[in-house]
């Protein structure tokens, strides 16, 4: 009997559910309130489930996203998560048809490009996507670190740190993460219902632990960052505190505010060790230690994968810190995307069409975000055979071209 992909409808969803806890690996239990809480949050017409004899076999759902671009732009994303095949359905294409499906609507609305976090890094390139941000982990030894625990919550700039609660983030971290959305690309948006989750919202089967928060204020008052962390609660045999601090969300906007928020952390009573979740990969942590090697690096991977559907408002939507003009000739298997584009663009503006000019460089559409979101070398890519070069010199050009002082930094997996 064929297998049937179809969008689920509101009494299957809890079994779409189970079946995906299964393909994560997590108890196989939904209760009727976490349906009930998570069900109207959901957007059934883009929730897909493959189905075998009325049994869910497969799960995929897509919603809508902002990303930032560099220079403080943003698109339109078609967000997809929640993917899972059942065991006993591998290898039968299900993936393939629910990512087409979804690809093919994303593309008729207008979505410029489609964004993952991948589980496993060899699923999704054979369907455009790229890895356009990467992401670092830290652990820091706090008595190595070389830091003056007395100056905790004195910055010392004219700043201060203060210890706040759930309520307060979700009234002011908004506005700072929408202004770290303006100076860093890759930023993904966060709705209410992000907000309210991640600060202790919903029901979930898993229990909740209630993080500390603290924000801090510039001398003017304006808050300019925020950290919620946990900390465990670990002695030695000779009586001497050996825990661990571990960040669940630190946003900063200012060179200021990271100082302070960091320094902070590395000096708190009892800590021994600061895990800094996860981060951008040119995040100052380390540097910011008098001693750097107090930062041990636990995590180096991609984090947000990028599949562009809409070249032009891809490469129109950033800025570019010179003045140049290429031709890309994109080739895109699935014919979303491909053909001949020129980019002229300047520090002024930019504009990019369709062209039967000579392309200068030539690659797969995968390449194009990692490209365009400024995380990689056009000159690397080509020494891995993934650019092919058409005019001596064009690599370097592009990486002049679409280069940025800031790495991009996704904070959120969804």
């Amino acid at each position: 009997m064929s297998v049937d992909v179809r969008a689920v409808t509101e009494s299957e969803f809890p079994d779409w559910q189970r079946a995906l806890r299964t393909g994560f690996l997590n108890p196989p239990v939904v209760t009727d309130a976490e349906v009930a809480d998570r069900l109207p949050h959901v957007d059934l017409a883009r929730t897909l489930g493959a189905y075998d004899r009325g049994r869910t076999v497969a799960t995929f759902r897509s919603f809508r996203q902002e990303v930032s671009t560099v220079g403080g732009g943003s698109l339109t994303a078609d967000a997809i998560t929640q993917v899972t095949v059942a065991p006993t359905h591998r290898r039968r294409g299900l993936l393939s048809r629910m990512m087409g499906a979804d690809l093919a609507a994303a593309r008729e609305r207008g979505d410029a490009i489609a964004t993952l976090i991948a589980a496993e890094y060899p699923i999704y390139g054979r369907f455009g996507f790229g890895p356009a941000s990467s992401t670092a982990e830290w652990s820091v030894d706090v008595r190595r670190a070389g830091l003056d625990p007395r100056r905790s919550g004195r910055p010392g700039d004219g700043g201060r740190i203060d210890l706040t609660d759930a309520d307060e983030i979700r009234k002011v971290g908004p506005e700072v993460y929408a202004r770290l959305a303006r100076v860093r690309a890759g930023v993904t948006d966060r709705t209410p219902r992000g907000w309210d989750v991640g600060t202790g919202g919903g029901v979930s089967n898993e229990p909740w632990r209630e993080p500390y928060y603290a924000i801090y204020r510039a001398e003017s008052g304006e808050v300019e960052g925020y950290v919620a962390y946990t900390a465990d609660d670990k002695w030695d045999d000779a009586k001497q505190p050996m825990n661990t601090a571990t960040v669940r969300d630190l946003i900063a906007v200012t060179p200021a505010a990271e100082r302070a928020l960091w320094h902070f952390l590395c000096s708190i009573d009892w800590i021994g060790t600061v895990r800094s979740g996860y981060r951008a990969p040119d995040d100052p942590l380390p540097l910011l230690l008098p001693d750097p090697r107090a930062a041990k690096l636990l995590t180096y991977a991609d984090m947000l994968w990028v599949r562009v559907l809409d070249p032009v408002r891809v490469l129109e939507s950033r800025a570019y810190p010179v003045a140049d003009g290429l031709v890309l000739d994109l080739r895109d298997g699935d014919g979303f995307a491909g053909g001949r584009y020129r980019l002229d663009a300047s520090p002024d503006g930019v504009s990019c069409a369709r062209t039967d000019a000579s392309a200068d460089l030539a690659f797969d559409i995968a390449e194009l975000g990692v490209l365009a979101f400024g995380d990689e070398s056009a000159v690397r890519l080509g020494r891995l055979g993934r650019v092919e070069e058409l005019t001596a010199g064009a690599a370097a050009r592009a990486d002049l071209l679409f280069r940025t002082p800031l790495r991009p930094f996704s904070p959120d997996i969804f």
